[in-house]
């Protein structure tokens, strides 16, 4: 009988669970990264969705990116020389992205056998990341690589997956410093995200710290060849963020096409954005969006939004 109280819970639990909407046999293209690729594809494909892959942009760290994180790392208490910079002097540690945290990660490893760059002892350190974004602060060993000290590292992971949400969740800062590990925009146009982002976190009363963490870089003019060379169907495009609708359009212009002839090509394709910020950043470069997910903490959201969407065109 116990055993059968004790199940219980668990089946209520299942079953208010929801299933994720439907998406059978759209062809949805996609311009994330390759380092996030793989996990919207599966998404998809759990969906009944056939993914179509279109990297528009690269996302990696590089040697200088990595440098420039090992900067703030020297072990606690390394020394005068480099204690305005050592991680030791900072409050919190904020990431906006999965790739900032895994840049992090690698400049951590590359630390060797050395002791972790917060002491033991100090002020409660704030390590703060978007949505599921946290479950890869859980990997790995990553805190335990920042501090041996678990109860003086707190994760902070705000309601609202946004840069926004994130300096609304950290509070007054009241001149304390926050290091922030952003991307380094090569050959595109640097969104507004990251700069809004410091902004608000002065506005907060922080000293925000920018640091370089990797690269964001276009993909080149072939990144465009799956959709240009697509003999069939296309029913949605989704964007994650606004470099990559500028990367799509950079690559269909050198390849001599316009958005306008996809639109033309595939007229009743829906356009899909992350979030408001990458519609914003589409609509300003003249890519008009259909869809916007609200919800930013997993790429869920935004094929709910699209799943709705077409529910409701069916009707």
């Amino acid at each position: 009988m116990m055993a059968a109280a004790a199940a219980a819970p668990l089946a209520t639990a299942a079953a208010q669970t929801p299933l994720p909407l439907p998406l059978h046999g759209r062809r949805v293209a996609f311009t994330t990264p390759p380092a996030y690729a793989g996990r919207l594809t599966r998404l998809l494909e759990l969906r009944g969705a056939a993914p179509l892959p279109v990297p528009t942009v690269v996302v990696e760290p590089t040697p200088a990116t990595l440098a420039a994180l090992g900067r703030y790392l020297p072990p606690a208490g390394a020394g005068a020389a480099s204690s305005h910079e050592a991680l030791d002097s900072f409050s919190a540690l904020a990431f906006t992205s999965r790739t900032g945290i895994s840049a992090f990660a690698l400049a951590l490893s590359g630390t060797g056998g050395l002791p972790p760059p917060l002491a033991d002892t100090g002020e409660v350190f704030t390590v703060c990341a978007l949505g599921k974004d946290a479950e890869q602060l859980r990997e790995g060993g990553f805190l335990a690589r920042l501090c041996r000290n678990p109860r003086r590292v707190r994760v902070l992971v705000p309601e609202i997956a946004s840069p926004a949400g994130l300096v609304e969740s950290l509070g007054r800062g009241s001149g304390r410093r926050v290091l922030c590990p952003v991307p380094e925009v090569v050959g595109l146009t640097e969104p507004p995200v990251v700069p809004d982002f410091l902004r608000g976190l002065a506005a907060m009363g922080w000293a925000a710290v920018r640091v370089p963490a990797y690269e964001t870089r276009w993909a080149g003019p072939g990144c465009v060849e799956p959709v240009v060379g697509l003999d069939g169907p296309l029913d949605a495009v989704l964007f994650t963020s606004t470099a990559e609708v500028e990367g799509l359009v950079k690559g269909l212009d050198s390849v001599g096409w316009e958005w306008a002839r996809v639109r033309e090509q595939w007229p009743g394709m829906l356009v899909a954005a992350h979030g408001p910020v990458t519609a914003d950043g589409a609509e300003r470069m003249g890519v008009r969006v259909d869809v916007v997910g609200s919800s930013f903490s997993s790429f869920n959201g935004v094929l709910d939004a699209l799943a709705l969407k077409w529910a409701a065109a069916a009707t």
